[in-house]
């Protein structure tokens, strides 16, 4: 899959500019396909090209004039078609502090902590923004109520999916510090 995908499923919250759509993909998308600014605003550029967006501008005092992006009919057609086709390949993590952790028995028990508490460290940080994130979706209402009545749950689902990745990197992280303790504890 490419960028195009995940632009596209983005605007369908609405009109947006590059600034949001980057904000969005901090937020929300991130939790499953990250993008540099560098490589979301040359994609914009691309789908304008080819009709699936449109573009207007906004004209600003004292800042910048500021592009609004939308989805086309045609971007939502191929949006549409993507979403019914299969993905092409299973789920692949690649992790540089899964090779670090399985290189890591000849090294010092506490570098391989500090290793893994760095990773506890963003998860919790990611996990309290999804959080936040979910609160400011249910708006006070409770799971069931939103998605009764939300008018899209999509955003929601993968917000779901990204929470559900940093507890387990939680637990998984936790797990990893008693075993290193346990083994630093032996004669």
């Amino acid at each position: 899959m490419s960028l195009k995908y995940a632009v596209l499923a983005a605007l369908l919250e609405g009109e947006a500019s590059g600034y949001e759509l980057s904000k969005v993909f901090d937020v929300s998308l991130a939790n499953f396909w990250p993008s540099t600014p560098q490589q979301l605003y040359r994609e914009l550029e691309r789908l304008a090209e080819d009709g699936l967006i449109q573009a207007r501008v906004v004209q600003q005092e004292r800042r910048p004039n500021k592009r609004m992006f939308t989805l086309t009919e045609a971007g939502r057609a191929d949006l549409r078609a993507f979403s019914a086709t299969p993905p092409r390949r299973p789920t692949a993590i690649r992790d540089e502090l899964l090779i670090k952790i399985q290189a890591g028995d000849g090294v010092d028990p506490g570098t391989v902590r500090e290793l893994v508490e760095e990773r506890m460290s963003w998860a919790r940080g990611k996990l309290g923004r999804y959080q936040r994130v979910r609160e400011r979706l249910l708006a006070g209402r409770t799971e069931e109520e939103y998605l009764r009545e939300a008018d899209r749950v999509g955003p929601y689902l993968t917000l779901l999916a990204g929470i559900g990745f940093e507890e387990e990197n939680l637990r998984w992280c936790e797990r990893v510090l008693s075993v290193v303790a346990q083994r630093a504890a032996l004669p």
